[in-house]
């Protein structure tokens, strides 16, 4: 074997360990489409039936990893509307009785702001206000040209009642990668 070869194989032995060491359970980057994102969650299903995860803790990953990749699908800037696929990367695992989904799509600089506001403004509400903004949104939000109107992301952080954590990463340009970590805690750590 070549010494590019074993330089390869360290590489790859490393990522798998570091994945290991984190939980991660579950990494795809690419295309995202709705067979992909089928695929994605019986994944998910078969993992959690391994960890013989209570039903209500499955529900809310499940609840969380479509919203979170409906999100991803809908909102990254490579998305194309003729097949309904966009782009990015999809992460789920669970460590210390903790999953976590993680997401990261590219965005252009001009929808910071409103992201980033529409997500403090979020996570500085309580479950009680977040039930009320969602219903207010159904109601009467704004849609944007691509069917959303902030309601994965308020359902997301009122159903796990945790706060969502995110980051935009520059590229090149003025794009950045948005990422997206939300977790769902289990009523017992195992």
């Amino acid at each position: 074997m070549s010494g590019s070869s074993l330089n390869f194989i360290k590489t790859v032995l490393s990522l798998h360990e570091e994945m290991a060491t984190n939980g991660f359970s579950l990494v795809y980057e690419g295309e995202f489409s709705h067979q992909i994102m089928k695929m994605f969650t019986s994944m998910a299903e078969k993992d959690m039936d391994k960890a013989n995860e209570e039903k209500a803790v499955k529900r809310k990953v499940f609840h969380v990893m479509v919203e979170c990749l409906q999100n991803m699908t809908k909102h990254s800037d490579n998305y194309d509307p003729d097949d309904g696929i966009g782009n990015g990367l999809f992460i789920v695992g669970k460590k210390d009785g903790v999953w976590n989904v993680i997401t990261a799509n590219k965005i252009n600089k001009v929808k910071i702001d409103d992201l980033r506001l529409m997500i403090d403004t979020i996570n500085s509400m309580s479950k009680e206000e977040l039930t009320k903004l969602y219903k207010k949104q159904i109601k009467e939000g704004v849609l944007s040209d691509r069917g959303g109107a902030g309601l994965g992301l308020i359902d997301i952080a009122r159903k796990t009642g945790q706060q969502l954590d995110y980051q935009f990463l520059p590229l090149e340009n003025d794009d950045y990668f948005f990422l997206l970590k939300v977790k769902v805690m289990t009523t017992s750590k195992k």
